[in-house]
Protein backbone atom coordinates (compact mmCIF):
# COMPACT_ATOMS: atom_id res chain seq x y z
CA UNK A 1 0.00 0.00 0.00
CA UNK A 2 1.56 3.70 -0.82
CA UNK A 3 1.53 6.35 2.18
CA UNK A 4 3.43 9.07 2.35
CA UNK A 5 6.02 7.04 5.09
CA UNK A 6 6.36 4.15 2.89
CA UNK A 7 7.11 6.38 -0.26
CA UNK A 8 9.93 7.99 1.55
CA UNK A 9 11.06 5.15 2.97
CA UNK A 10 11.77 3.75 -0.40
CA UNK A 11 13.53 6.82 -1.49
CA UNK A 12 15.68 7.05 1.76
CA UNK A 13 16.75 3.31 1.33
CA UNK A 14 17.93 3.86 -2.36
CA UNK A 15 21.65 5.81 -2.30
CA UNK A 16 21.00 7.28 -5.86
CA UNK A 17 17.22 8.64 -4.75
CA UNK A 18 18.34 9.21 -1.36
CA UNK A 19 21.43 11.53 -3.07
CA UNK A 20 18.55 13.52 -5.25
CA UNK A 21 16.45 13.90 -2.70
CA UNK A 22 19.17 15.89 -0.38
CA UNK A 23 20.99 17.41 -3.54
CA UNK A 24 17.18 19.31 -4.26
CA UNK A 25 16.63 20.14 -1.05
CA UNK A 26 20.29 21.25 -0.47
CA UNK A 27 20.25 23.49 -3.16
CA UNK A 28 16.97 25.16 -2.25
CA UNK A 29 17.67 25.90 1.25
CA UNK A 30 20.90 27.59 -0.06
CA UNK A 31 19.08 29.65 -2.67
CA UNK A 32 16.82 30.87 0.00
CA UNK A 33 20.10 31.53 2.36
CA UNK A 34 21.60 33.83 -0.52
CA UNK A 35 17.56 35.39 -1.00
CA UNK A 36 17.70 36.23 2.59
CA UNK A 37 20.93 37.55 2.99
CA UNK A 38 20.50 40.11 0.36
CA UNK A 39 17.17 41.53 1.35
CA UNK A 40 18.57 41.90 4.98
CA UNK A 41 21.47 44.15 3.16
CA UNK A 42 19.17 46.16 1.16
CA UNK A 43 16.21 46.55 3.77
CA UNK A 44 14.88 50.43 3.72
CA UNK A 45 16.24 52.63 6.87
CA UNK A 46 12.84 52.45 8.14
CA UNK A 47 12.76 49.09 8.43
CA UNK A 48 16.10 48.51 9.88
CA UNK A 49 15.30 46.91 12.91
CA UNK A 50 13.42 43.89 11.07
CA UNK A 51 17.21 43.23 9.27
CA UNK A 52 17.92 41.42 12.16
CA UNK A 53 15.17 38.53 11.95
CA UNK A 54 16.11 38.56 8.19
CA UNK A 55 19.51 37.99 8.56
CA UNK A 56 18.52 35.05 11.32
CA UNK A 57 16.04 33.72 8.55
CA UNK A 58 18.60 33.28 5.89
CA UNK A 59 21.05 31.62 8.28
CA UNK A 60 19.11 29.08 9.26
CA UNK A 61 18.45 28.17 5.82
CA UNK A 62 21.64 28.35 4.80
CA UNK A 63 22.03 25.32 8.22
CA UNK A 64 19.06 23.40 6.72
CA UNK A 65 21.54 23.50 3.70
CA UNK A 66 24.57 22.59 5.31
CA UNK A 67 22.80 19.52 6.92
CA UNK A 68 21.14 18.04 4.27
CA UNK A 69 24.89 17.86 2.30
CA UNK A 70 25.82 16.10 5.54
CA UNK A 71 23.23 13.75 5.48
CA UNK A 72 25.36 12.61 2.06
CA UNK A 73 28.53 12.79 3.29
CA UNK A 74 27.46 10.67 6.17
CA UNK A 75 26.35 7.93 3.90
CA UNK A 76 29.55 8.63 1.58
CA UNK A 77 27.78 10.43 -0.97
CA UNK A 78 28.39 13.47 -3.04
CA UNK A 79 25.70 16.34 -4.57
CA UNK A 80 24.08 15.93 -8.04
CA UNK A 81 23.63 18.87 -10.36
CA UNK A 82 19.77 19.77 -9.55
CA UNK A 83 17.39 19.24 -12.48
CA UNK A 84 16.05 22.48 -13.86
CA UNK A 85 12.52 20.97 -13.71
CA UNK A 86 12.73 20.32 -9.63
CA UNK A 87 14.33 23.82 -8.52
CA UNK A 88 11.19 24.69 -7.29
CA UNK A 89 12.69 28.43 -5.78
CA UNK A 90 14.09 29.47 -9.44
CA UNK A 91 10.88 28.54 -10.64
CA UNK A 92 8.65 30.76 -8.42
CA UNK A 93 11.43 33.65 -9.09
CA UNK A 94 10.36 32.50 -12.96
CA UNK A 95 6.84 32.95 -11.73
CA UNK A 96 7.67 36.39 -10.74
CA UNK A 97 6.58 35.73 -7.15
CA UNK A 98 8.79 36.97 -4.53
CA UNK A 99 11.66 39.44 -5.46
CA UNK A 100 13.44 39.73 -8.43
CA UNK A 101 16.97 37.95 -8.25
CA UNK A 102 18.00 41.01 -10.67
CA UNK A 103 16.80 43.43 -7.86
CA UNK A 104 18.67 41.47 -4.76
CA UNK A 105 22.41 41.33 -6.72
CA UNK A 106 21.97 45.31 -7.15
CA UNK A 107 22.82 47.77 -4.46
CA UNK A 108 19.63 49.87 -4.46
CA UNK A 109 17.56 49.54 -1.36
CA UNK A 110 14.20 47.97 -1.19
CA UNK A 111 10.91 49.77 -0.56
CA UNK A 112 8.53 48.94 2.56
CA UNK A 113 6.35 47.42 -0.61
CA UNK A 114 8.82 45.53 -1.39
CA UNK A 115 9.36 43.97 2.41
CA UNK A 116 5.94 43.12 2.29
CA UNK A 117 6.29 41.42 -0.62
CA UNK A 118 8.94 39.66 0.50
CA UNK A 119 6.99 38.74 3.86
CA UNK A 120 4.05 37.43 1.69
CA UNK A 121 5.95 35.25 -0.22
CA UNK A 122 8.02 33.71 2.69
CA UNK A 123 4.46 33.34 4.63
CA UNK A 124 3.21 31.32 1.40
CA UNK A 125 6.34 29.08 1.03
CA UNK A 126 6.30 28.73 4.33
CA UNK A 127 3.47 27.13 5.13
CA UNK A 128 4.61 24.51 2.55
CA UNK A 129 8.26 23.79 4.45
CA UNK A 130 6.25 23.57 7.18
CA UNK A 131 3.67 21.54 6.20
CA UNK A 132 6.53 18.95 4.79
CA UNK A 133 8.75 18.69 7.56
CA UNK A 134 5.78 18.30 9.70
CA UNK A 135 4.76 15.23 7.84
CA UNK A 136 8.58 13.83 7.80
CA UNK A 137 9.06 14.62 11.86
CA UNK A 138 5.61 12.72 12.19
CA UNK A 139 7.39 9.14 10.18
CA UNK A 140 10.72 10.08 11.18
CA UNK A 141 11.71 11.76 14.37
CA UNK A 142 13.27 8.97 15.33
CA UNK A 143 14.88 8.02 12.83
CA UNK A 144 18.66 7.06 13.91
CA UNK A 145 20.11 9.17 10.57
CA UNK A 146 17.03 11.67 9.89
CA UNK A 147 15.78 12.54 13.24
CA UNK A 148 17.78 14.96 14.95
CA UNK A 149 17.92 16.82 11.69
CA UNK A 150 13.99 16.06 10.78
CA UNK A 151 13.35 18.10 14.14
CA UNK A 152 15.27 20.81 14.12
CA UNK A 153 14.59 21.90 10.71
CA UNK A 154 10.61 21.19 11.11
CA UNK A 155 11.42 23.73 14.56
CA UNK A 156 12.71 25.83 12.23
CA UNK A 157 10.15 26.15 9.63
CA UNK A 158 7.71 26.83 12.63
CA UNK A 159 9.32 29.61 13.59
CA UNK A 160 9.63 30.86 10.13
CA UNK A 161 6.12 30.64 8.98
CA UNK A 162 5.36 32.46 13.02
CA UNK A 163 7.64 35.39 11.83
CA UNK A 164 5.88 35.98 8.38
CA UNK A 165 2.69 35.95 10.60
CA UNK A 166 3.58 38.23 12.80
CA UNK A 167 5.19 40.98 11.12
CA UNK A 168 2.64 40.90 8.22
CA UNK A 169 0.34 41.32 10.83
CA UNK A 170 2.15 44.38 11.81
CA UNK A 171 2.38 45.59 7.94
CA UNK A 172 -1.57 45.51 7.93
CA UNK A 173 -1.95 47.77 11.30
CA UNK A 174 0.46 50.10 9.66
CA UNK A 175 -2.06 50.22 6.56
CA UNK A 176 -0.84 47.48 4.03
CA UNK A 177 -3.69 45.38 4.46
CA UNK A 178 -4.46 45.52 1.06
CA UNK A 179 -1.72 45.16 -0.50
CA UNK A 180 -0.81 42.35 2.10
CA UNK A 181 -3.91 40.08 0.87
CA UNK A 182 -3.54 40.70 -3.13
CA UNK A 183 0.24 39.72 -2.64
CA UNK A 184 -0.53 36.85 -0.44
CA UNK A 185 -3.29 35.36 -3.06
CA UNK A 186 -1.08 35.82 -5.90
CA UNK A 187 1.48 34.18 -4.55
CA UNK A 188 -0.49 31.39 -3.50
CA UNK A 189 -1.91 30.60 -6.39
CA UNK A 190 1.22 30.74 -8.06
CA UNK A 191 2.67 28.77 -5.57
CA UNK A 192 0.05 25.70 -5.68
CA UNK A 193 1.16 25.77 -9.51
CA UNK A 194 4.64 25.53 -8.93
CA UNK A 195 4.54 22.26 -6.42
CA UNK A 196 2.10 20.49 -8.48
CA UNK A 197 4.65 20.77 -11.47
CA UNK A 198 7.92 20.56 -9.32
CA UNK A 199 6.38 17.02 -7.33
CA UNK A 200 5.43 15.90 -10.74
CA UNK A 201 9.42 16.14 -11.93
CA UNK A 202 10.31 14.66 -8.56
CA UNK A 203 8.47 11.78 -8.37
CA UNK A 204 9.17 11.57 -12.68
CA UNK A 205 13.01 11.33 -12.02
CA UNK A 206 12.76 8.95 -8.75
CA UNK A 207 10.22 6.73 -10.51
CA UNK A 208 13.09 6.33 -13.37
CA UNK A 209 15.80 5.68 -10.54
CA UNK A 210 13.96 3.02 -8.49
CA UNK A 211 12.11 1.46 -11.15
CA UNK A 212 8.72 2.12 -10.44
CA UNK A 213 6.01 0.46 -12.85
CA UNK A 214 3.92 2.53 -14.20
CA UNK A 215 0.76 1.93 -13.10
CA UNK A 216 2.53 2.64 -9.90
CA UNK A 217 3.57 6.06 -11.13
CA UNK A 218 0.37 6.82 -12.62
CA UNK A 219 -1.21 7.08 -9.30
CA UNK A 220 1.76 8.64 -7.58
CA UNK A 221 0.44 11.34 -10.41
CA UNK A 222 -2.72 11.15 -9.83
CA UNK A 223 -2.49 11.61 -5.95
CA UNK A 224 -0.16 15.11 -6.88
CA UNK A 225 -2.78 16.27 -9.26
CA UNK A 226 -5.96 15.45 -6.40
CA UNK A 227 -3.84 17.37 -3.85
CA UNK A 228 -3.70 20.23 -6.54
CA UNK A 229 -6.76 20.19 -7.63
CA UNK A 230 -8.13 20.12 -3.80
CA UNK A 231 -5.71 23.54 -3.35
CA UNK A 232 -6.64 25.39 -6.69
CA UNK A 233 -10.26 24.69 -5.25
CA UNK A 234 -10.36 25.70 -1.42
CA UNK A 235 -6.71 24.45 -0.17
CA UNK A 236 -4.87 27.52 -1.09
CA UNK A 237 -6.90 30.17 1.54
CA UNK A 238 -4.96 28.56 4.32
CA UNK A 239 -1.74 29.93 2.92
CA UNK A 240 -3.49 33.41 2.97
CA UNK A 241 -5.04 33.59 6.44
CA UNK A 242 -2.96 35.63 9.33
CA UNK A 243 -3.31 35.02 13.03
CA UNK A 244 -1.24 36.12 16.06
CA UNK A 245 1.40 32.94 16.43
CA UNK A 246 1.72 31.95 19.74
CA UNK A 247 5.57 31.97 19.07
CA UNK A 248 5.97 35.76 19.31
CA UNK A 249 9.28 36.82 18.51
CA UNK A 250 10.27 33.87 16.65
CA UNK A 251 13.17 35.05 14.69
CA UNK A 252 14.71 37.29 17.75
CA UNK A 253 17.74 35.55 18.64
CA UNK A 254 20.75 33.74 16.92
CA UNK A 255 20.70 30.89 14.43
CA UNK A 256 21.04 27.59 16.04
CA UNK A 257 23.94 25.77 15.11
CA UNK A 258 23.70 22.46 12.83
CA UNK A 259 23.77 18.92 14.63
CA UNK A 260 27.15 17.11 13.85
CA UNK A 261 26.65 14.18 11.83
CA UNK A 262 29.38 11.42 12.41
Amino acid sequence: MLSAKSLFQEILDDDESFRLFCSIAASGESQGGWENARIAALVPASERALAPKITRHGADEDKHGRIFNALLKKRGLEPVEVPPDTDYTMLLERHGIGLAHEKLKGDEPLTVPDIVTYLAHSRVTEQRASEQMDLLRRHFADHPDLGRAVRMISNDEDNHLAYCHEELLRFAREGHGRAIQRTLRECALAEIRVYRDVSLAVMDHMGRILGWSRPKAAVLAAGIRAVYAYERLNGWRRMVSLTMPERRDALGGPATAAPEFA
